[in-house]
């Protein structure tokens, strides 16, 4: 009986619960949409872990590689492949391109092909080829067969490269990917002693079940645990699986905010929808419906519409994921295709079905609750339920929305953060709503008629100033993170990509041929600013006092901010303080020292790791490892791409380690590269010589393309606040229509009534105003430092602005919203009601 009456009562078009289809629309769409991508790219790195690292396990180690011993060790376990990358020049003629030089064996790759733009799948070069990148070979206008030089050799241009599938494990490169045989680089020249090279030696077991983990740690027991940096099938590209884990996890509480959001608009929509019904459920009731039944009735109608635009979601999410996949595809390993992860789409029906129960609960139980006359009375004695019959039904979908976020959350404490926080707002909101009330009924009454009207509407009878309260303030917050977060995405990535930086950077010049390179700078361009200084490679592996010194292979998690300790960094030395970086502790060692090894930390991954002045520090460089106590921390201007290291050693401490130098060249202004480029390239063909304009313009679009797909993703909260603004006027517009039939009978004209409305709405949004930008800053602020660890940079007469905006457009909601009321006829008007 009771899904007969839901039935013929429900309208084919879900009148009066449109707003409940649109805001869960919104929300389960984001979070299932997220979640299938998310879990598309987390199956394809697990998948294609062997592929995308080349191996079953992999070790890496600058400026050499395996000993025979440690090879023999390798060799018991499966199939060795060995292999070098480094950075050099391809040139052809006076053109030239920086390449990353991969340098393969025969058995390379492992798993998987190479796939070259015209069909062939292949591995290794044969001897004298090279296959090169298509933006390479389409800088230097070369095609298979024609010829490139690359250090000292002169090679044949085999094939053009469509798809590595090592490219996630290789890492960031200053150029695209080139491919030789493994002998080339030192036959080129390229891998002097002192020269800036890397291997990478691969594993394929025999044994596919054998343990990674179980066979690095009986490695690392053999010859030592700081010898290599290792990585394994399960964690091929750990830097890819960080973003993909903390994107998602913003993501899921972006789709979260707009599930809260729309919990608000789902409240105040099914409010309306049962006002509206608020006769026939009094009708009910005179002819023995009990509060069961009604409960049934409503419960059944408002879950049918929740679980139509639930299920509309779920479908949009997995029609809209394919276009992500194209949009991140060259970023990301994802399938391209139509994918569909049940456990995602389970996920986001289950947060927007919860949501929908927590907040249609409370105008549910109140109109189940209520006796028919109360019903009758209720335009002028608002109901209210006791907040005992709502623990249940809300307690519950509470504690389930919780669970379900934290069992999916990559970092469950941000999660709980988050969810704290909107429970938080909910309760600021609500006093918010009840202080508005109360104020504006103890205030004096003033004697202009429209506004006296004005603002005894934020306070009479059945006034919406809750819902409004509630809907504005969770609305304009939506416009406040997001500004704040975009600006400051914005400027973190014109920090880390400055707008001026030196013209040409250059690799790996002999330490023998500085002056040569001086003076073809000095020859070439006049003017020019040279600055040069030792570039060494090495891995910090213990920190600490002297007698309690910590090793980073025993941490179980890196500190926050130690990023330094996560594999290998630049080194250098200096006799004075380097340019960009200014003491704040200690003191630096004089031009003429020779006593202990001595080193300079950046100040913030000092305090980061708990060092200061008089601690030590173990590096690892070139195998042997070198402890330096630190004599100084410093400050580093991080705005210039210069040269910025974290570790600044005295000469004492690495000068006679092989090691080549570095420079940066900054050419006077309105000089072009194009004459000196060709000729350091020709002078110093063992030198990778980068041009940093077009590497700038290309990482500074890439970071510009992330920026706007996360704040694509983001928008879907301010969607939701949108439609929930417009449906919390429309809701108060309908609770409002006899009001406004009354004062026209009594002669307001319709330019008082706009005037009211204006005077109600203002108030309101001018008062929420300074809550949504402390709130929107908030959670702006946390998603910056604490899920992005970034720093908090928004540009905020931007933010300002996006917040005038919000402004304007509830007013220009209210105004839209009291059109229909004017055109109301009274006589008509009264008699529905």
């Amino acid at each position: 009986m009771a899904w007969t009456i839901a039935r013929r009562d429900l309208s084919a078009r879900f009148k009066g619960l449109r707003l409940l289809l649109v805001c869960l629309f919104l929300g389960v769409a984001a979070i299932a949409a997220i979640g299938t991508l998310t879990s598309s790219i987390e199956t394809e790195l697990t998948s294609r872990g062997r592929e995308i690292l080349g191996g079953d396990i992999e070790l890496r180690a600058w400026q050499r590689s395996p000993d025979a011993e440690q090879l023999a060790a390798l060799d018991k376990l499966g199939t060795v492949s060995q292999g070098l990358r480094l950075q050099a020049i391809a040139r052809v003629g006076d053109t030239s391109a920086p390449v990353a030089l991969k340098a393969v064996d025969d058995r390379w790759p492992l798993y998987g092909k190479l796939e070259l733009t015209d069909g062939r799948r292949v591995g290794a070069p044969p001897e004298g080829q090279v296959w090169i990148a298509k933006a390479s070979a389409a800088r230097l206008g070369i095609a298979p067969g024609d010829t490139v030089a690359i250090g000292t050799r002169t090679l044949e241009v085999g094939g053009v490269i469509a798809q590595d599938p090592e490219q996630l494990s290789e890492g960031f490169a200053l150029g695209d990917l080139a491919i030789t045989g493994i002998d080339l680089p030192a036959e080129a020249g390229l891998t002097l002693p002192g020269s800036m090279y890397r291997s990478a030696t691969r594993v394929r077991f025999s044994d596919p079940a054998r343990s990674p983990e179980a066979a690095l740690d009986a490695f690392a027991k053999r010859f030592g645990e700081d010898q290599f940096e290792t990585r394994t099938r399960d964690g091929a590209s750990p830097s890819t699986a960080r973003f993909v884990e903390r994107m998602g996890q913003f993501l899921i509480l972006v789709g979260l905010a707009a599930l809260v959001i729309a919990g608000i608009g789902i409240g105040g929509g099914v409010s309306s929808y049962l006002e509206a019904r608020r006769t026939s459920i009094a009708t009910f009731k005179v002819l023995g419906a009990t509060s069961r039944d009604i409960a049934r009735i409503y419960l059944l109608q408002i879950g049918a519409a929740a679980l139509t635009g639930s299920l509309a979601g779920l479908l949009a999410g997995v029609a809209v994921t394919p276009l992500l996949a194209d949009a991140l595809g060259e970023l990301l390993p994802v399938n391209s295709g139509l994918t569909v992860s049940p456990a995602a789409l389970a996920t986001a029906a289950g947060y927007g079905l919860l949501v929908a129960l927590v907040f249609a609960a409370p105008p549910l139980v109140r109109a189940r609750s209520f006796p028919a006359m109360a019903l009758m009375r209720a335009r002028v004695a608002p109901l209210t339920a006791g907040w005992r019959a709502l623990l249940l039904p809300v307690g519950l979908g509470l504690a389930a929305i919780v669970a379900l976020a934290l069992v999916n959350a990559a970092q469950p404490m941000v999660t709980l953060g988050f969810l704290a926080g909107a429970a938080l707002m909910l309760g600021l909101l609500a006093l918010v709503g009840l202080a508005i009330r109360r104020l504006a009924a103890r205030l004096p009454r003033p004697r202009d008629p429209v506004l006296r009207a004005g603002l005894a509407n934020l306070h009479r009878p059945g006034a919406q100033t809750g819902a409004l309260v509630t809907a504005l303030g969770f609305g304009l917050s939506a416009f406040v993170l997001i500004a704040a977060v975009e600006t400051s995405l914005d400027a973190n990535i014109r920090s880390t990509l400055p707008d001026r930086a030196p013209d040409l950077f250059v690799l790996d010049v002999p330490r023998d041929s500085a002056g040569e390179f001086d003076r073809i700078v000095e020859r070439t361009a006049p003017g020019s600013v040279v600055k040069i200084v030792p570039n060494l490679r090495g891995r910090i592996i213990a920190y600490g006092p002297r007698d309690a010194m910590t090793r980073v292979a025993d941490l179980d998690e890196l500190p926050e901010g130690a990023w330094a300790l996560r594999g290998e960094r630049g080194l250098t030395y200096s006799s004075g303080v380097p340019e960009g970086s200014t003491v704040t502790s200690g003191k630096w060692w004089s031009e003429l020292y020779r006593g202990e090894p001595l080193v300079s930390l950046d100040e913030k991954f000092a305090d980061a790791v708990g060092l200061k002045v008089g601690d030590y520090v173990t590096v690892s460089l070139l195998g042997v490892e070198r402890t330096a106590r630190i004599a100084a921390l410093r400050r580093i201007d991080w705005d210039t791409m210069g040269f910025n290291f974290v570790l600044v050693f005295s000469p004492n401490t690495l000068a006679d380690a092989p090691h080549n130098l570095a420079a940066t060249i900054e050419l006077p202004e309105g000089t072009s590269v194009d004459g000196l480029l060709p000729r350091l390239v020709r002078a110093l063909p063992s030198s990778s010589v980068i041009e940093t304009g077009s590497l700038l313009r290309d990482a500074r679009a890439l970071l510009d393309k992330m920026a706007v797909a996360i704040l694509a993703a983001a928008s879907v909260a301010v969607l939701a606040g949108l439609a929930v603004l417009m449906g919390a006027i429309a809701a108060a517009r309908a609770s409002r229509t006899y009001d406004n039939v009354i004062l026209r009978v009594l002669g307001a004209s319709r330019r008082q009534l706009l005037v009211l409305q204006l005077v109600e709405y203002g108030v309101l949004a001018l008062v929420l105003a300074l809550i949504a930008l402390a709130a929107g800053s908030a959670m702006g602020w946390a998603v910056m430092t604490q899920l992005f660890e970034l720093a908090w940079l928004p540009d905020w007469p931007r933010v300002l602005l996006v917040l005038a905006t919000g402004l304007v457009l509830v007013l220009a909601f209210a105004l839209g919203g009291s059109l229909p009321l004017l055109r109301a006829r009274p006589a008509r008007a009264l008699r529905e009601l």
